[in-house]
């Protein structure tokens, strides 16, 4: 209909122009020009102001959904009025050469690329609401490990459909990719092991950033800082990084004491052999002051026995649990806990044995046996 429109322009205004000394196809080419790069112009300022109407109203809604929609889309749909006024105009001033064939494949290409652009903002937003509104309760690691295999499938099919606008066969470039993955599969399996490491970890979650995790079959122990698809980065205790490559975690085992539900005390104390009539009673009170105790949880496992007669004391355990999980906080009510058996065992009369040993000595019969010599 524009073409038809034209001739018909052309017609009724070739004699005047041509009077004028000026080409007909030339004017009205340049007008139709200035029109569309008018318009495109118009239509990047209405949207921009439309835009920003809608933002306005969208933030004083209660919901967050409206704005990063709003705010994600306000700079692509200024670009996709752009792109798509621009390359009509290139395609009318090229109207009659060999180029103007590529402007429409291209015209599609950028709208979607844009689109793609604005799809991975939008993304973006969502997933940085989701981390601000966090709880307990909400796997953070798992949060940003979904948003980047998102983005990768957005970016991956917006890829192949930008491929097909163009012209390429995406049943060709996928046939290509598949006898190539082969060949990339051989020379980057260390990279690929590493990436499948990384993907069992975001799944199975059995660490995330910010859990101490150590390892019995490796030297491995730290605060995890960042967990990426190659390396996980662990900061020792003694403040260094280490770059841990993801493919060691499918074959070894991990240990996360982050996660575990109380802190054990497992200790085994020894009294002398000359309180051995003290000692029922100073295993009955230590077993009572563990149960009374605020910070130990009487709920789980609590014992405390007479164990062995050793070499020169007589030795009880005591086993139980803490509430607190904190390493600082373990350590100051277990000092506690040997404080507080340590005052039982003196309030019996009692004493807290150390190695000793007794010489006897072997006389000859005509002598006077002699007392045995005890040596600490």
């Amino acid at each position: 209909m524009l073409e038809l429109f034209i001739q018909q322009l052309l017609s009724f205004l070739e004699a005047p122009l041509t009077q004028m000394g000026l080409s007909p196809v030339a004017v009205l080419r340049g007008a139709e020009l200035f029109i569309i790069v008018a318009l495109t112009v118009f239509g990047a300022f209405f949207m921009r102001r439309v835009i920003l109407v809608l933002v306005e109203r969208a933030s004083r809604t209660r919901h967050r959904w409206d704005d990063a929609i709003l705010l994600a889309f306000q700079g692509p749909a200024r670009m996709i009025v752009w792109a798509v006024g621009l390359t009509f105009a290139a395609e009318r001033a090229a109207v009659g050469l060999d180029l103007a064939a590529l402007f429409p494949p291209l015209r599609s290409a950028l709208v979607v690329g844009i689109l793609t652009w604005a799809v991975i903002r939008f993304m973006n937003r969502i997933q940085m609401h989701i981390l601000e509104d966090a709880t307990d309760k909400l796997d953070v690691t798992t949060v940003e490990a979904l948003g980047r295999l998102l983005r990768i499938s957005v970016l991956i099919t917006a890829g192949l459909i930008i491929l097909q606008t163009l012209g390429f066969s995406v049943s060709g470039v996928l046939a290509f990719g598949g006898l190539g993955g082969i060949a990339v599969g051989f020379a980057a399996k260390d990279l690929l092991s590493n990436f499948f490491g990384g993907l069992m970890i975001f799944l199975d979650r059995p660490f995330g950033v910010g859990d101490w995790i150590r390892s019995p079959d490796r030297n491995i122990e730290g605060t995890v800082e960042s967990l990426g698809w190659r390396l996980t980065t662990i900061r020792t205790f003694d403040k260094r990084p280490l770059y841990v490559p993801n493919a060691a975690f499918l074959s070894i085992s991990v240990e996360n004491p982050s996660r575990m539900s109380h802190r054990r005390i497992s200790e085994t104390i020894g009294v002398r052999y000359d309180d051995a009539s003290q000692l029922p009673g100073i295993v009955a009170d230590v077993r009572e002051m563990l149960k009374a105790h605020p910070e130990i949880d009487a709920n789980q496992t609590l014992m405390v026995h007479f164990n062995t007669f050793g070499p020169s004391s007589l030795d009880f355990f005591v086993y139980c649990f803490t509430n607190t999980t904190v390493w600082t906080e373990f350590h100051r009510v277990k000092e506690d806990v040997l404080f507080e058996i340590n005052a039982i065992i003196t309030g019996h009369g009692a004493e807290i044995a150390f190695p000793t040993q007794t010489v006897h000595l072997q006389v000859d019969a005509d002598q006077p046996s002699g007392p045995s010599i005890g040596s600490a």
